[in-house]
């Protein structure tokens, strides 16, 4: 049932990304929260934040709400039992959301993340996130004694992780690194135990650790993406030398940050021209 004030119109919708699909990235999730937003927009159910002269603006926390909900449906269509969580980012940004109960859909939390460096490696190795969750689940029924706790001990990583996040500072002291490199390992040796590891993410681990970092797989893993956590005191040198070898096993890497706002609207002159070109040529 659509939650519209006027009929919709005809549209067409173009959409242009950057980000590598199928990859663990929420891909997927973005092209929901963006869909969700614009036709809530369009369709009245939504208000049109932007104001004249503005270059940006973001809906109310009641109207995030609601985008993230209709996002959370086309994550269902796309991967039939998502968590919820790559939507839950799209819409609010990357802050700590709660999950009330496993399965069910995530609300954001007032924290936010602090500003993380990352190394972002693609292994290129296609994977289904229907699939892997499909895997893991089955996983779950047939061995429940066994995966239930391990799935416990996932989530205590979390609320670990989430404690050391809230404690840093606005510039994050060094000395919280060494526990988030710690839930970075013991976190991807038990999702290889749930079924979602790969060689691949394998390989990319013992490359990195090879340079004395930390990484582990995002999004369903299977394949697509790890990420690598960077220090502050990381040298220049070592960041190198770990690209290049990670370069060697045929993977891509980016440097990049985790801590961003979500769901926005632009204006046409806020976007930069690579962007502007890419649409026009689409």
């Amino acid at each position: 049932v659509c939650l519209c004030f006027r009929d919709v119109p005809s549209v067409d919708i173009l959409v242009w990304s950057e980000l590598p699909t199928g990859a663990g990235l929420g891909s997927s999730a973005a092209y929901a929260v963006c869909l969700a937003a614009a036709l809530l927009t369009v369709c009245g159910a939504i208000s049109c934040p932007l104001k004249e002269g503005e270059s940006t603006a973001r809906w109310t926390e009641e109207e995030l709400t609601l985008i993230n909900s209709w996002a959370f449906q086309g994550e269902r269509v796309i991967h039939g039992n998502p968590s919820g969580v790559d939507n839950a980012v799209g819409t609010w940004g990357t802050c700590w959301g709660t999950v009330k109960e496993r399965g069910e859909e995530m609300s954001c939390l007032a924290s936010r993340v602090p500003t993380l460096r990352i190394l972002l490696t693609n292994t290129k190795v296609p994977r289904s996130t229907k699939i892997l969750v499909a895997g893991v689940k089955e996983k779950i029924l047939k061995f429940p004694a066994i995966m239930n706790p391990v799935l416990d001990s996932i989530d205590a990583i979390s609320q670990e992780c989430q404690s050391v996040l809230e404690a840093m500072p606005a510039n994050p002291s060094p000395e919280y690194y060494p526990v988030l490199e710690e839930l970075f390992d013991i976190n991807q040796h038990h999702l290889n135990v749930i079924g979602v590891g790969h060689p691949s993410l394998d390989r990319l681990c013992r490359v990195t650790a090879s340079h004395g970092l930390h990484s582990k797989l995002t999004g369903a893993g299977g394949g697509g993406c790890g990420i690598t956590l960077l220090r502050p005191d990381t040298s220049p040198q070592a960041m190198e030398a770990a690209k290049r070898d990670l370069c060697a096993c045929g993977f891509e890497c980016w440097e990049t940050n985790i801590g961003a706002p979500g769901v926005t609207l632009h204006s046409s002159s806020s976007l930069n021209a690579e962007v502007l070109h890419a649409l026009s040529q689409s």
